[in-house]
C-alpha cells in the first residue's frame, strides 16, 4: 500500500491521480449513515456499524463524489478534518469542475477502506496532492451529465452547459437530480482520457478562490459535529490506563486494586499483552463508567520494572547529540557538493552557531482515546485519527487478526497537530476489548495523554559559513541531530542520500534551504538515544520547527558578521539559478518568489524605520517543508524587551505567503493564523523536558502555550497567485521563532540559539553584550 521513496528525495505518500473510474447511474450507493462534520450529521453520538446499502438510485461517477435523484451531491472525504476546514477545501476542488451548487454540496467523511488508497492528512499535502484528481472527477462526471442531459433535451451536446447543478441548452434546461432520476448513465473514462480534459483556467473559476461558507462550521458551533470522544456503543464499559515509567521496556511486576475495589462500579484491571509491541507495561483500569475508572485508576497500585530510558534526562540525549555531530563519519549527508573543506580552508572569515530546541508536546484539547468492538469477527475502532493506513497493520498485528478484519471509523478531531498521525491509542481500546469480551471505550486524561505523547524530539544544530577575499558566502555547512519520527513509526518513508545511507526527510527538511551560499552541505544524524528512550513524533511545521530556527537565525548571524542588513544579505543569497531556480510544476520561479515575499513583508512592516526603544524588528523566512512543494512564507516580528525582567513581548506579526493558488481564502487565513500562533507559542512558551524516562510537565499548570492575553496583532497577506496551489498548514508556523529571536536581538542586542526563549536567556545574551 505504501510507495515507498526515491533516493534522495523527500518521502510522501502517492495521490489517486492515476485511476480511472467508471461513471454510471447505480442500484446502489453509500449511505448517510456514515458520521460526518456538516448539516445532516448524525442526530446522535451513537456509533453505527454501517447497515446494508439501499437501493436509492445516486450518479456515482467516482469514488470521491455522487449525485442522489434530490440533486444533493455528496463529496467523499478521506481526510481527517481537525480544525483546518479540508473537507470544505476538497469539496469546493469537486464542486468547481462539477459545476455545482455550492448549497446542495454536502461532505462525508469516510470509514478505512482499500479502494481510498493511502489515507493520511499531514504534511500540508491534502489539498496539494488532490487539486488535480478531484479537479478531473468533477470535470468527467460534468462531461457525462452534460451529454446525457444533452440527450434528454433532445439538443446537440455542442449546444449544452452546466452551471450551477443544471445542464441548459437552446433555452431548455433540466437539474442534475432530474438526469440522475431519468437519465442512463453510462461512461467509462481511463486514466489517459481523464488526463486530457481539459480543466478550468483560473479565470474561470467561481468557486475556487471565492468566499464561500464553510461547510462543517454550523455542526461545530451548534454541537451536532461527532469527535471521536463522543462516540458510543450499547454495552461499552470504560478504561483509563495505567502507563508505565517508560515507554519502552517496561513491565509489570504486580498490580494491587485493593482500594479500587471500593469505587462503585469498577471492574478490573489487568496488563495488556500487546503482540505489536506499541503499549509495553500497560494496565488498564476497566468501570462501568468514566468516572469511576479515573477514580479507580487513581486507587490502583502498579509495580513496574522499568525500561533503561528511566535514567536518561533531556541533557543526555542534547549531550548524545553533540558527540553525534562531532564524528563526521555518522548520519546521511542530504546535501553535499563538492569544494566546502576547501572553501573553508581558504576562507577569510568563518562563522560558526550552535543552536538547540527542546522536547515538545502536542496537548491537543481532545485527548487521545479509542473506541473497540468487535462485531462479527470485525473489529470496529472509533477514533479520531491522521494516518488510518499506518495504524491498520498494528492494530491487526496487536490483535492477531488479518488487517482486513480491522475498520477504523472516522470522526472529526479535537486537535491534531500530528499526534494523531501515530494512531497508538486505538490499540489499548482493541486490545482491552478483546480481553474483556465487550466494547470499550479508553479515554486518556490530559495527564496520560502527556506521559503517552510522541513529542517533537529535542535537537541539536551545528551551523557553519564560510566567506571568501571578496566578503561572498563561499560556503555553508548545517548538521542536525534529532529524534526520527519516521524511523520510529515507518522506516519504510526513510529516503536515501546518494551513498545510500537512511536519512528521515521530516528531521532534516529545511536545511536544504533556497539560498546561494556556494558549496553545501547537509548532514543528518539520528539521535538514538531520544529514539530509544521515547517515541518522537511529527508535530506541526516536523523538521522545519527546528531547522528553519537555525538557518534563519544563523542568516542574521552571518549579516551580522558581514556587517551587511539581514534583508538585504537574505536577498543577495536568493539569486533563483541553479538548483534553486525552481521547476514545474510546483516550484515554478524558486528563490524568485522567495525573495519577493521577503521584500513585501519587509515593506509592509516599515524595514528599516526608526523603532522605540527595546522594541526591534525581526525578519524570517521559509519555504516549509519540501523542497518540491514550497510554500513561499516571509514574516517580521515586532518585539518589546523589558529589561528589568527580560521579559518578551511579541506586538505583532507581519507575514506575506505566496501558496500558490488560493482554494479556499477563509481557510488559508485560519491555516496562517493558527500557525502563526503556534509559531509564537512554540517560540515563547512551549517546551518541556524529559527528565527520568518521563516528560516533567504534564498538565497545562506547567507546560504553558500561548495565552489570549499574550496574542500579538497579525498582520497576513497572500500574494495573488495562478500557481499550483500547495501547502498552508505548516509552513506559517516555522518562520515566526526565528524571526521573534532575531527581533529580541535587533530591540536590546541579545542574541537567543534556543527554543522555547526564556527570559534568562535573554538576560544572559544582555550580560554577555555589556548591555545591562
Amino acid at each position: 500500500m505504501f510507495k515507498l521513496p526515491k533516493e534522495n528525495s523527500a518521502a510522501r505518500p502517492s495521490s489517486l491521480g492515476r485511476r480511472g473510474f467508471l461513471i454510471a447511474a447505480a442500484g446502489t450507493g453509500f449511505t448517510l449513515a456514515f458520521l460526518r462534520a456538516d448539516s445532516s450529521l448524525a442526530d446522535s453520538k451513537v456509533a453505527r456499524v454501517p447497515p446494508a446499502k439501499p437501493a436509492a438510485p445516486v450518479f456515482d461517477p467516482s469514488i470521491w463524489f455522487q449525485i442522489g435523484r434530490d440533486g444533493m451531491i455528496t463529496v467523499n472525504i478521506a481526510k481527517a478534518e481537525m480544525g483546518q476546514h479540508i473537507g470544505t477545501a476538497l469539496a469546493r476542488i469537486v464542486a468547481e469542475e462539477l459545476e455545482a451548487d455550492w448549497s446542495k454540496v454536502r461532505l462525508h467523511y469516510v470509514d478505512t477502506d482499500p479502494k481510498w488508497g493511502l489515507m493520511v492528512t499531514g504534511g500540508s499535502w491534502s489539498v496539494w496532492q488532490n487539486f488535480d484528481p478531484l479537479s478531473r472527477a468533477g470535470a468527467a462526471g460534468r462531461l457525462a451529465l452534460v451529454e446525457e442531459g444533452a440527450r434528454l433535451l433532445r439538443v446537440p451536446v455542442s449546444a449544452c452547459h452546466a452551471r450551477l447543478g443544471v445542464v441548459h441548452g437552446r433555452g431548455r434546461s433540466i437539474s442534475y437530480g432530474d438526469i440522475v432520476r431519468r437519465g442512463k448513465l453510462a461512461r467509462q473514462y481511463t486514466p489517459e482520457q481523464l488526463k486530457a480534459i481539459v480543466l478550468k483556467t483560473p479565470q474561470q473559476r467561481s468557486l475556487i478562490g471565492q468566499h464561500v461558507q464553510a461547510l462543517d462550521i454550523p455542526a461545530k458551533i451548534n454541537g451536532a459535529a461527532v469527535y471521536g470522544i463522543d462516540a458510543q456503543v450499547e454495552g461499552m464499559l470504560y478504561a483509563r490506563p495505567k502507563i508505565p515509567p517508560t515507554r519502552y521496556g517496561a513491565k509489570v511486576v504486580s498490580i494491587d486494586d485493593a482500594a479500587a475495589k471500593k469505587v462503585k462500579g469498577y471492574l478490573r484491571s489487568f496488563a495488556l499483552q500487546d503482540p505489536s509491541g506499541t503499549v509495553p507495561g500497560w494496565v488498564m483500569v476497566v468501570a462501568e463508567t468514566y468516572a469511576a475508572a479515573v477514580r479507580a485508576a487513581d486507587l490502583v497500585q502498579v509495580k513496574w520494572r522499568a525500561g533503561a530510558a528511566a535514567h536518561v534526562a533531556e541533557q543526555d540525549i542534547l549531550n548524545y547529540a553533540t558527540k553525534q555531530l562531532a564524528d563526521a563519519s555518522l548520519g546521511a549527508r542530504v546535501v553535499d557538493d563538492d569544494g566546502v573543506e576547501q572553501a573553508f580552508k581558504d576562507a577569510s572569515l568563518q562563522l560558526e552557531r550552535r543552536y538547540t530546541t527542546s522536547t515538545v508536546l502536542h496537548f491537543q484539547l481532545e485527548p487521545v482515546n479509542a473506541l473497540a468492538q468487535e462485531i462479527d469477527g470485525v473489529w470496529h475502532i472509533h477514533a479520531g485519527n491522521q494516518w488510518q493506513s499506518l495504524i491498520l497493520p498494528v492494530l491487526a498485528q496487536a490483535l492477531k487478526v488479518p488487517e482486513s478484519k480491522v475498520m477504523l471509523h472516522t470522526y472529526l478531531l479535537g486537535g491534531g497537530f500530528g499526534r494523531r498521525l501515530n494512531g497508538d491509542y486505538c490499540v489499548p481500546a482493541a486490545l482491552a476489548a478483546q480481553a474483556v469480551g465487550r466494547p470499550v471505550k479508553m479515554i486518556c486524561t490530559r495527564a496520560d495523554d502527556a506521559r503517552f505523547d510522541s513529542p517533537r524530539s529535542p535537537s541539536v544544530q551545528h551551523v557553519r559559513m564560510a566567506f571568501d577575499d571578496a566578503g561572498k558566502v563561499s560556503a555553508m555547512v548545517h548538521e542536525a541531530s534529532a529524534g526520527w519520527p519516521t524511523q520510529a513509526m515507518i522506516p519504510a518513508f526513510l529516503a536515501k542520500d546518494k551513498q545510500g545511507h537512511p536519512y528521515d526527510p521530516f528531521a532534516i527538511a529545511g536545511a536544504d534551504h533556497w539560498y546561494a551560499v556556494g558549496a553545501q552541505r547537509v548532514r543528518a544524524v539520528s539521535n538514538d538515544l531520544a529514539n530509544s528512550s521515547f517515541r518522537p513524533g511529527w508535530l506541526r511545521s516536523v523538521g522545519p520547527g527546528w531547522t528553519n530556527w537555525a538557518v534563519e537565525s544563523f542568516m542574521d548571524e552571518a549579516a551580522q558578521a558581514a556587517k551587511v542588513d539581514p534583508l538585504a544579505f537574505r536577498l543577495s543569497l536568493l539569486q533563483a539559478s541553479g538548483r534553486n531556480g525552481g521547476s514545474a510544476p510546483n516550484a515554478v520561479g524558486g528563490a524568485a518568489r522567495l525573495a519577493h515575499v521577503l521584500q513585501r513583508v519587509a515593506d509592509k512592516a516599515g524595514w528599516g524605520k526608526a523603532m522605540p526603544p527595546d522594541t526591534g524588528l525581526g525578519i524570517a523566512a521559509t519555504f516549509g517543508q519540501e523542497r518540491d512543494m514550497p510554500t513561499w512564507t516571509a514574516c517580521v516580528a515586532r518585539v518589546k524587551v523589558d529589561r528589568s525582567t527580560c521579559m518578551v513581548k511579541v506586538e505583532k506579526l507581519f507575514m506575506v505567503i505566496d501558496a500558490g493558488s488560493i482554494v479556499d481564502p477563509d481557510g488559508a487565513l485560519a491555516q496562517a493564523e493558527g500557525g502563526a500562533l503556534w509559531g509564537v507559542s512554540m517560540a515563547l512558551h512551549e517546551g518541556t523536558a524529559f527528565l527520568n524516562g518521563e516528560v516533567k510537565d504534564t498538565n497545562l499548570n506547567t507546560y504553558t502555550p500561548l495565552r489570549m492575553a499574550d496574542v500579538p496583532e497579525l498582520d497576513i497577506e497572500f500574494v495573488a497567485s495562478t500557481h499550483t496551489a500547495t501547502g498552508m498548514g505548516e509552513p506559517p508556523t516555522t518562520a515566526v521563532a526565528p524571526a521573534i529571536g532575531n527581533a529580541i536581538f535587533a530591540a536590546v542586542a541579545s542574541r537567543v540559539r534556543h527554543l522555547p526563549i526564556r527570559p534568562e536567556a535573554v538576560l544572559k545574551g544582555l550580560d554577555r553584550h555589556g548591555a545591562v
